[in-house]
């Protein structure tokens, strides 16, 4: 239990979620480590709307930057939450 903001909650504060590493795979496919150790497959084709229309450039795609935890694209210009790249991947493990 924990309170924060004069309201009690039950269990413990959630460390808020960060991106750690990132690796660009084909067809906008990104392999994405979390500070919570973990790996996660995340298909940035179902980012949607005129901010991330770059991104269909192969060039932009490729180059990301992870900053503060976030990974960001064409100079910071482009970014996602964390939360929402978690939140829509899925579990990846390392066979072998």
């Amino acid at each position: 239990m924990f309170i924060k903001d004069g309201i009690v909650y039950g269990g413990e504060p959630k460390k808020p979620i960060k991106i750690e590493k990132v690796k660009v795979l084909p067809d906008m496919m990104l392999l994405i480590q979390f500070n919570n150790g973990e790996l996660r497959l995340f298909d940035a084709t179902t980012l949607e709307g005129p901010a991330f229309e770059p991104l269909r450039d192969e060039q932009v795609f490729s180059s990301p930057v992870i900053d503060h935890g976030v990974i960001t694209w064409h100079n910071g210009e482009i970014d996602c939450a964390p939360e929402y790249m978690y939140d829509h991947s899925y579990e990846y493990s390392l066979v072998g």
